[in-house]
């Protein structure tokens, strides 16, 4: 009865309005998924708009006309809303120091990484010297904002660091193992070249041992003597018991210092590791190995490929030993390198 009044004494625009409302509700009670309906951020603009035209009714007309959210809930989204719209206005007209250009802030990231014991003082100074006319609070808080430590707490050296410095005077060694058709395993032993990545392999066998392992790091101390390549001071290996004493005399009668890996510490060889898995993914996963003699003409014949041929990540997709600069035109040419398995791309000479 008190609905039928409320009908009868109004007028006919706000039984215009009330309907709408209902009509919203009802579509969202239809598409409810659980027992809580989902609300979006239109429609709660919308029924906000219609519960702010119908509380000048009255709120005995407001609490009949939603039926699915109190009357608080829907006024809280209008709240919410007003608020919305001042804070947006606010931020829009906010004033304040500019933004700082991205490509001086750019620069500012790279000064102190490149340099790792400057503080913001001195880049400061390097960035006026080079044109730029920011301030040194502004330094500081870019490199607050991207978290970059402080000068004393970057500043240390780091084992890549060294290893970067003293890259082209030093080699790394290590065996890995590779099982043949028959289920034999046999070692290879290899050694690379830090600074141009180049890969020589000492050589395969089933039993490596003392006597073996020494003959090999003869023979390629005499190979590096003969290419005039023997300019190492150090040598780095696991602390893997097949590198006997003799191995180390032989090292060290060419002046070449012996640098021990930590136990179980893969990592700290990380150039050697790294070919390994080059050459299982690339080489050794798609051969079936007959015996030691086929596994090092394999080997021999990918380690040419790897640093004759094939582009390295960590030297920018430069080739190891390129003997001249890409070509850029003549004919596309493709060589089959282990009977298909790797293919090597180059220009033909005009």
């Amino acid at each position: 009865m008190l609905d039928i009044m409320m009908v009868l004494g109004s007028d006919q625009t706000d039984k215009d309005v009330e309907i709408v409302a209902l009509r919203q509700q009802v579509r969202i009670l239809e598409r409810r998924a659980g027992s809580k309906p989902q609300v979006s951020r239109a429609e709660k603009v919308f029924l906000a708009a219609l519960a702010a035209k119908l509380q000048k009714g009255g709120k005995a007309r407001l609490s009949g006309s939603l039926l699915l959210f109190k009357p608080g809930t829907v006024l809280k989204w209008h709240r919410e809303l007003v608020k919305r719209k001042w804070t947006y206005r606010q931020s829009r007209n906010r004033v304040g120091r500019p933004k700082i250009d991205g490509e001086i802030e750019a620069l500012i990231l790279q000064l102190a990484e490149e340099n790792p014991r400057w503080g913001q003082g001195k880049i400061h100074g390097e960035m006026q010297k080079l044109g730029f006319e920011v301030s040194e609070a502004t330094v500081r808080n870019v490199l607050a904002r991207h978290d970059v430590p402080p000068a004393p707490e970057r500043g240390g050296s780091t084992w890549g660091a060294f290893l970067n410095h003293y890259r082209h005077q030093m080699l790394a060694c290590d065996f890995f193992t590779v099982e043949t058709i028959t289920l034999r395993t046999l070692y290879a032993l290899f050694f690379i070249e830090l600074g141009t990545r180049r890969v020589r392999i000492a050589g395969c066998t089933a039993h490596p041992e003392a006597t073996w392992v020494a003959q090999q790091a003869r023979d390629v101390v005499w190979e590096m003597e003969e290419a005039n390549a023997l300019g190492f001071r150090y040598l780095i290996h696991d602390r893997d018991s097949k590198y006997c004493e003799a191995f180390d005399r032989v090292m060290a009668s060419e002046g070449i210092e012996t640098v021990l890996t930590p136990p179980r510490a893969p990592q700290a060889n990380s150039y050697a590791e790294r070919w390994i898995r080059s050459a299982r993914e690339e080489c050794l996963d798609h051969v079936l190995i007959v015996n030691d003699r086929h596994l090092l003409r394999v080997l021999q014949e990918f380690a040419g490929y790897h640093s004759h041929e094939r582009p390295h990540q960590g030297l920018g997709q430069r080739v190891p030993l390129a003997t001249m600069p890409p070509r850029r035109e003549g004919a596309i040419q493709r060589r089959d390198v282990l009977g298909g398995i790797v293919h090597s791309y180059s220009r033909q000479a005009a």
